[in-house]
């Protein structure tokens, strides 16, 4: 890791617009949650549908695509990104120095939120904002780093980022059986069905692999989006035109 490039991405995060949408999205699902818990009297099976399907299916994915994006997008996009390059550090040093300050960023503004929606809509001895809290926190960190690959990839990061989001982890991975055994949001539900016991089946909190095979997954579409941007940061040419 290096100090000075976390120092420079921390900056260019916070220091755009987007900095604004990464407040608006957590405080508009804690509204959600206290209003759900005002209209179920703290129902922990309300609370679950909440946040497993508005937080773990909209919000998370998102503000991980708005961290991810935010990180090394808009230096590629510009041009910028040369000068860091040019720097006698190795490329995988600044990919991961970046990809660190996007996932202290993608657990304050989508996991601790995700946590706290449980927590305020309902809960019983903790249960739910544990469970949803390991959840969102394994889910971040895969969307993340597809997000950060994603962003060095293509220069239309934000679009098929918003598309994957929206229509293959939101509307598709909720509902069709078989994107649903390919989505990150599926694979990180079931270490809360695991936690939750015989709880997850009477709070709705369900998934489509075993606990094995999600981490298993999830690690592996971590491993192989970090990679990829690695070798992706490492063939990119020092020209302005890239």
């Amino acid at each position: 890791m290096n100090r000075v490039v976390m120092h420079l991405t921390v900056r260019g995060l916070f220091g755009r617009r987007r900095a604004v949408l990464l407040v608006i999205l957590p405080v508009l699902l804690l509204l959600l949650a206290a209003l759900t818990r005002w209209a179920s009297g703290g129902d922990p099976t309300a609370s679950a549908g909440l946040t497993g399907g508005f937080a773990m299916g909209t919000v998370v994915p998102l503000m991980c695509l708005l961290v991810g994006t935010g990180v090394i997008g808009p230096e590629i996009d510009d041009g910028s990104i040369v000068y860091l390059l040019a720097k006698p550090l190795p490329r995988r040093t600044i990919l991961l120095s970046k990809l660190v300050v996007a996932l202290a960023a993608a657990l304050v503004f989508a996991v601790l939120p995700a946590m706290a929606s449980a927590a305020i809509a309902g809960d019983q001895g903790m249960r739910l904002t544990m469970a949803f809290g390991v959840t969102a926190a394994l889910a971040a960190i895969t969307y993340t780093t597809i997000f950060v690959a994603l962003s060095v990839v293509t220069r239309n990061a934000v679009i098929v980022g918003l598309l994957y989001a929206l229509v293959w982890e939101t509307l598709l991975g909720g509902y069709v059986p078989g994107v649903r055994d390919v989505s990150v949001r599926q694979w990180a539900l079931a270490p809360a069905e695991q936690l939750l016991g015989t709880r997850a089946a009477e709070w709705g909190v369900t998934s489509v692999v075993s606990v094995t095979v999600g981490l298993a997954l999830l690690a592996a579409t971590t491993v192989a989006a970090a990679v990829l941007a690695v070798r992706r940061l490492q063939t990119l040419r020092l020209t302005t035109g890239d």
